[in-house]
C-alpha cells in the first residue's frame, strides 16, 4: 500500500520499492519548499477555482473535455477562464483550441497566455515547439520544472476558473501539479472515462491516486456513452459497458457520476478545425449533456469555495 505523498514514510516504505516516483517522494517533494510555496501563492492568489481533468487511460477524450469545459465556462462573459495543458509529451490543446502556430510572448509580468477569446487564455508546451510534430523527449525532472514554470511564470491575471488538462495515468506530472498547487488550493478533479472495463480499471487507479494525495474528486464523466444514428435514431453501444459502465463503478467507489456524453462525429470534426463543438452544435444531445455536466462542476466549485470561506 502506497503511504501517500504527504506521509513521513513517502518514498521510504517497503511498498515504495520499485515505484517510479520513489525518488521524488523520498526527496521530500510532497510539497514545495516555503520560499517556492510563497512564490506560487503570490502568482496564483487571483485564481478563484482550480479544476484538474484526469483520465486513467489515453484516448478517452480528456483533452476534448478540458477544452469544452473551458469553452462552456467562458460562455459567461463575466467569467475569466484559463486552460493549462500539462500533457508535456502529447500537447493537443493548441490544435483543439484553434491555436496551432501561436507562440508564447514574454512581458514584464511573465509569460502571456495565448487568448482564444478575451476571457479565455491558454498555455501549453505546444506553443514552445518549433513544429507540432516535434517529439518532447524529456525525463521527469525537466517535465516537473516546466509545470512549475507554467504556474509560477505565466501571468494569468484575475481568473475565475483554471482548468488543468493532464496526461493519462498517475505519474510525475500528476504528482507535481498536486504538490505545487498544494501551496494554494485545488477545488478538485474531474475524471474522464469510457464505458468499457478496459478503461474503468485504470480509472479505479486514478480514484485511488486522488485519495492517496488528498485530491478531492468532483466526479466522473462517462464519455462516448452510446451513439444515436442521426438518420434512423437507433442507439448503438460502440463501447459496451460490460461491467456496468461508469455508473456502476461510481456506486461501488462512492464517487459522483457527473454525466454521460454520447458519441457525436461532429465533436471530432470541431476539434480538428479548432472550433467549439458547443457553439457549432448547440442542440446536439452531446452538447446538452456537456452543459449539464459543466453546471454541476460550477455548483460544486461554488459550494467548495463557500465552505472554505466558512472555515477561514
Amino acid at each position: 500500500e502506497c503511504p501517500g505523498t504527504g506521509s513521513a514514510q513517502a518514498g521510504r516504505a517497503a511498498a515504495c520499492q520499485g515505484c517510479p516516483n520513489q525518488g521524488l517522494c523520498a526527496a521530500g517533494a510532497a510539497g514545495p519548499d516555503p520560499a517556492e510555496a510563497a512564490e506560487l501563492r503570490a502568482r496564483l492568489r487571483a485564481v478563484r477555482h482550480t479544476v484538474l481533468v484526469l483520465s486513467g487511460k489515453g484516448g478517452v477524450g480528456k483533452s476534448t473535455f478540458s477544452a469544452l469545459l473551458a469553452h462552456g465556462l467562458a460562455a459567461d462573459e463575466t467569467k475569466q477562464v484559463a486552460l493549462l495543458d500539462i500533457d508535456i509529451c502529447g500537447p493537443s490543446i493548441p490544435k483543439i483550441m484553434g491555436l496551432e502556430g501561436e507562440q508564447v510572448h514574454q512581458s514584464g509580468s511573465g509569460w502571456s497566455p495565448v487568448y482564444v477569446e478575451e476571457n479565455l487564455g491558454v498555455m501549453s508546451v505546444g506553443f514552445l515547439l518549433s513544429s507540432p510534430d516535434d517529439a518532447v523527449i524529456w525525463r521527469g525532472p525537466k517535465k516537473n520544472g516546466l509545470i512549475k514554470q507554467f504556474l509560477r511564470d505565466v501571468d494569468w491575471g484575475e481568473v475565475d476558473y483554471l482548468i488543468v488538462d493532464t496526461p493519462p495515468g498517475t505519474s510525475d506530472e500528476h504528482l507535481s501539479i498536486v504538490q505545487y498547487l498544494s501551496a494554494t488550493h485545488i477545488d478538485g478533479a474531474v475524471i474522464v472515462t469510457t464505458p468499457q472495463e478496459v478503461s474503468l480499471q485504470d480509472v479505479r487507479k486514478e480514484i485511488n491516486f486522488c485519495r492517496k494525495v488528498k485530491l478531492p474528486i468532483i466526479g466522473v464523466v462517462e464519455n462516448m456513452s452510446g451513439f444515436v444514428c442521426p438518420k434512423c435514431k437507433n442507439e448503438s453501444q460502440i463501447f459496451p459497458p460490460t461491467t456496468g459502465g461508469a455508473e456502476k463503478m461510481c456506486q461501488n467507489m462512492n464517487v459522483s457520476l457527473l454525466g454521460k456524453v454520447p458519441l457525436d462525429p461532429q465533436i471530432g470534426k470541431s476539434c480538428d478545425r479548432g472550433q467549439s463543438f458547443l457553439a457549432e452544435a448547440p442542440e446536439s444531445p452531446a452538447t446538452l449533456s456537456y452543459r449539464s455536466i459543466i453546471q454541476r462542476i460550477q455548483e460544486y466549485c461554488e459550494q467548495h469555495h463557500f465552505q472554505e470561506e466558512k472555515i477561514m
